[in-house]
Order: structure tokens, then sequence, then C-alpha cells
């Protein structure tokens, strides 16, 4: 199965609670299953400035907005595959390029130990964007447990559910274990819902029927609003 590199989609937002997510899943059998990844626990670095401009920029909620983030779907070593990604979102809509390379190679790439590979476009979109940005550092280490669904016709329409999302600043690595602070109420879960296009009307009709509206939350503005900034400005005012 080919490794999908390049999206353009919606990705809307829904916290609902397990009892809903049973409801949910149990309603879209007709339509769904789980995809290719099934059940994850997926590990993401961040990258951001010294002073955190990417994530600053990003929950003023502009019209634009983009950033990066080496990703893994299992604890992974130096040699281990992992994805290079670049999310930009514009007018609600958000476009995601990716590169898939050896751990190590990624870290070296983002933090600009060498040149990277410039052969393909995506390749040269993210350099671009490494060199626009400099001195990127990994700045949090954001995991949670993801059960993903497709269609069963194929159709681009996916729906994904995060738990136990969990945040750090210290061990930013992939090769590191799971663990951090909570970034849910216990019980929470993160729905998400990725499509092309419309949402399919069976689909408007199960979260009419579970009462589910769409939400805006971003995982690390989650974590800079609720950890790293307040971390940040009580430092500031001890050293004043």
């Amino acid at each position: 199965m080919s490794t999908q590199v390049a999206f353009k989609r919606y990705e809307l937002k829904y916290l609902i609670t397990k009892e809903q997510k049973r409801e949910i899943v149990r309603d879209m059998d007709t339509y769904m299953e789980l995809d290719e990844y099934g059940r994850t626990t997926i590990r993401n670095l961040y990258f951001d400035t010294d002073d955190y401009i990417l994530i600053r920029r990003s929950i003023e909620k502009p019209i634009y907005k983009e950033k990066l983030r080496i990703r893994s779907y299992e604890k992974v070593n130096a040699k281990d595959k992992v994805f290079v990604e670049l999310k930009r979102k514009y007018n609600s809509v958000v476009y995601k390029r990716r590169c898939i390379l050896d751990e190590k190679e990624a870290m070296d790439w983002v933090m600009k130990k060498y040149g990277g590979v410039e052969k393909e476009q995506i390749s040269k979109e993210i350099n671009y964007f490494i060199t626009r940005y400099q001195n990127l550092l990994p700045k949090v280490f954001l995991s949670y447990e993801r059960e993903a669904f497709r269609m069963k016709d194929e159709s681009d329409f996916r729906v994904t559910f995060d738990e136990n999302i969990l945040c750090r600043e210290e061990e930013l690595s992939l090769e590191k274990d799971v663990w951090g602070t909570p970034l849910l109420s216990d019980g929470e879960i993160l729905m998400e819902i990725k499509c092309s296009s419309g949402i399919p009307i069976w689909m408007t009709k199960i979260l009419s029927k579970q009462h589910i509206y769409k939400t805006s939350f971003s995982k690390y503005g989650m974590a800079y609003k609720n950890i790293i900034y307040p971390k940040l400005k009580e430092e500031t005012k001890n050293v004043g």
C-alpha cells in the first residue's frame, strides 16, 4: 500500500465523551472500518523558534498559519522511518505535505545540521520553511492514542478518535517512552472529521442525534496556552 504524502482537506474537531464515541462507532459501522493503522499511539515532536513564534501566531487565529512536526506511529530508533510534516491552514482548508526519512536524518534536516534533499517538490517546500524560520528546535512532545476509520467504499472521508493526549517539554525525542501532562479532562475524547468536501448526510444525522457540535482545538495550541505560556510568564516574573 502506498503512503500518501500530500493532503488537501477540511479537518473538523469535536470534543466528545466515551459514551458518545461508542454510539458513533456503532452507528457508522455500516459505512466505515478501521484504517491500515487501526489503533496506534502517535508520537509528535513540534518544532518552533526560541520565542514560540509559530504557535503564538497560530493561536491568534489568522487566515493563514503553519507548523512543522516530526511524527512516528511507534517508539523508534535512529534508523527507523518517521514523517516530517509541514502543515498549513488557509481559509479553513488544511494542506499537509510530508516526507519519509530515517529518524536521525529527519532530526538533522529540521535542525539544519545538513541541507536536506531538494529533488522533490515536497522536500523543497519543507526545506524553504526550515530556512525561513532560523534555528528551529523541538519544543513539545505530544502523544495520543488514536483510533482511525476510513470509508469502506474507499472514498476519502475519515474519522479519528484521540484519547490520552499527553504533552511534555522534556525528553524531546521519538526514541523515548510516552508520558506527560494530560491535555483533556478525564473521559474526554477528541474526534476529528477529515474530508475534502462535505460531510455525508448519514454522519450529519449521527452528530445531530448525539448533539455534538464542532469546536476549535489545537493540541500544540492547548499545550502552549495551558502549560508552556504560564511557565514562561512565571519565569519572567521571577526574573523581574
